[in-house]
């Protein structure tokens, strides 16, 4: 087996996938280690989730994510383009669709986590909205592919759809 530790990084820098290195806590490095973030959240989250489609569901969206941080990793965008475009979010909208039907209406906020499974959904949405800022602040530095910012943003609006559908209780609060 590989060696897990490389000693490259003990003065604070890490390769990214074209050789470069740059901190640690650039915003590059954060981007894509909050999607990594994300897609350890999911994998915990997915195991509290009894219902088989959304379980699914949420393992093909692990397997994309490791592409949306492949992209990240790689400045140039070129050598490890995700390939992620309309059809992913149109799939998103499609799936948000279906569960949204499925909820009622509601024009309050909810608390959040009546269950294990939509307890750790919400978290995985507010891990997906904030890998979604720092993509946005990366953006206005170096630009990036517009299809990952999209395809995260439309993420954080099926995982609160899927949030919302396993809860087992919906504790509403005005914000008044």
């Amino acid at each position: 087996m590989a060696m897990i530790y490389t000693r490259t990084g003990d003065k604070g820098t890490t390769s990214l996938l074209d050789g470069s290195r740059v901190r640690k806590n650039s915003i590059r490095v954060d981007s894509y280690g909050t999607i990594d973030e994300l897609n350890s959240v999911l994998g915990f989250a997915k195991h509290f989730v009894n219902d088989a489609e959304i379980f699914e569901r949420i393992h093909t969206v692990q397997k994309e994510l490791f592409k949306v941080a492949a992209e990240l990793a790689d400045p140039s965008g070129q050598s490890y383009p995700s390939h992620l475009g309309d059809d992913e979010i149109q799939r998103f909208e499609v799936w948000i669709d279906e569960y949204v039907k499925k909820l009622n209406p509601v024009a309050k906020f909810i608390v959040p986590g009546s269950s294990q499974a939509s307890g750790a959904l919400h978290m995985a949405r507010t891990v997906c909205r904030r890998a979604e800022r720092a993509m946005i602040a990366l953006d206005e530095i170096e630009p990036i592919n517009p299809y990952v910012i999209k395809y995260v943003n439309r993420l954080s609006d099926l995982l609160y759809s899927f949030a919302r559908y396993l809860e087992d209780k919906q504790e509403l609060v005005n914000a008044e």
